[in-house]
């Protein structure tokens, strides 16, 4: 057995522990669990705090329960909210449920005799439950006064937006599941953010005042950026942990840029890494920042960890194109999507495959059927700068002619104006 509870401390994950709650896991295996809403069917990067929680919560021995709340997730639960959530159909929560599910086992070990993680659903255990069986054998023990002293009650109230009865009850139904997985599974401890902390006080003392039972509960720090903006946050939205929702070239860039004031947080909380091995980084890190030791430590380990070996390589290939001296061969390897993937956000153009056949002069090409410049004076100017390549090759003058056989996969022109200024020229 490891110290739980002294991994997360060294890790700065550690936020609030109930009493008692280390010496309890310290004396055995025990089994805890970090409940999962599924609002869409992709987990992000804002829910991997909680994954590595339980995965170490395993490495130390312990037997993690992930539960889907497949009803929790009908109802949405306020903390940390300042609007009411949209409702879901049934339909929507069974297949963001089984996106989780995929994602989730990536993480952790399902198969291990011993201490294998177990999935469960909440909606297994409320979906034959009626409201007169809920209010009694549950409302009963908890109070009105109880349940209005909850920050998350107390902040919603105050506000214009006000708080419906559905969420009101989240607490209660979030008490229920660990009451619930307490009794049939032994559950002894519920994990979360810091946000959670009612919540899963709740259960503790439901199950308290219920069957005079002892329950335990550890919470971990919100992860937030350095400069203020939300962590996991991007100017194009979410960082998800689904491919086809966040490229891995564009998860792995995510975690390069990294300032080095988070990556130096995050390194600790979101790898596997010692702390012999993070400080032994961190000292080649801070004798030369620019080389970002640290950064690629984290963003190499996490990309693995999401999607695996093959996607960190295209990733790190696809960044030596863009910024580096990346062949040109790399993107004939890759199927249209991926190109567009790699070039989104970059200015794209459409241009006439029949009319490429006879060929086009670049000055034609890049200042009349497309924009990339304003004038054909302003190509000759860069071309005589050294300043312009396609598809990675130096334009050496202004005769020079591009037609079908130049495009890359037969659909693309890649333009380069100076270093960074990526321009996609698409073939139709």
């Amino acid at each position: 057995m490891k110290n739980f509870v002294d991994e997360l401390r060294w890790r700065g994950m550690l936020h609030d522990i109930m009493p008692n709650t280390e010496e309890k896991l310290n004396e055995g295996m025990t089994s805890g669990y970090i409940g999962f809403d599924p609002t869409a069917d992709s987990l992000h990067v804002g829910h991997l705090t909680q994954i590595m929680t339980l995965i170490h919560f395993q490495r130390a021995g312990h037997k993690p329960f992930a539960l889907v709340g497949g009803a929790t997730g009908m109802v949405g639960d306020p903390s940390g909210k300042s609007d009411e959530r949209n409702l879901q159909t049934p339909e929507m929560i069974e297949h963001n449920l089984k996106g989780m599910k995929k994602q989730l086992a990536k993480f952790l070990k399902f198969e291990d005799a011993g201490n294998g993680a177990v999935m469960v659903n909440n909606a297994d255990w409320f979906k034959d439950m009626n409201l007169f069986t809920f209010i009694r054998d549950v409302g009963k023990h908890i109070t009105v006064n109880y349940m209005m002293a909850k920050d998350s009650v107390k902040r919603r109230l105050e506000g214009d937006s006000g708080l419906s009865f559905t969420e009101f009850c989240y607490q209660l139904i979030q008490g229920y599941d660990f009451y619930y997985l307490w009794k049939n599974n032994n559950c002894l401890v519920q994990m979360g953010g810091s946000d959670q902390w009612g919540n899963i006080v709740t259960g503790t003392e439901l199950i308290r005042r219920k069957d005079q039972g002892t329950a335990y509960a550890i919470t971990t720090q919100l992860i937030k950026k350095a400069d203020g903006t939300k962590f996991g946050k991007t100017e194009s939205g979410a960082v998800w942990l689904d491919p086809e929702k966040t490229s891995p070239y564009k998860y792995y860039q995510f975690w390069l840029n990294a300032s080095d004031d988070d990556v130096k947080k995050w390194i600790r909380i979101f790898t596997l890494k010692t702390q012999a091995e993070i400080e032994a980084l961190e000292v080649e890190h801070d004798a030369a920042p620019h080389l970002r030791i640290l950064q690629k430590a984290l963003a190499e380990d996490i990309t693995v960890k999401t999607h695996s070996v093959e996607a960190l390589e295209t990733a790190i290939k696809t960044s030596e194109f863009l910024f580096g001296n990346g062949a040109l061969a790399f993107l004939e390897t890759l199927d249209s999507k991926s190109v567009l993937e790699i070039f989104e956000g970059v200015p794209q153009f459409k241009i006439s495959k029949k009319e490429l056949a006879d060929g086009i002069d670049i000055a034609t090409l890049l200042a009349e059927k497309t924009t990339v410049f304003p004038s054909k004076g302003e190509v000759k100017k860069t071309i005589q700068g050294g300043g312009l390549s396609v598809n990675k090759a130096k334009v050496a003058e202004m005769l020079a002619n591009y037609s079908t056989i130049d495009l890359i996969n037969g659909e693309f022109i890649i333009v380069q104006k100076g270093k960074k200024n990526y321009f996609l020229l698409i073939a139709e």
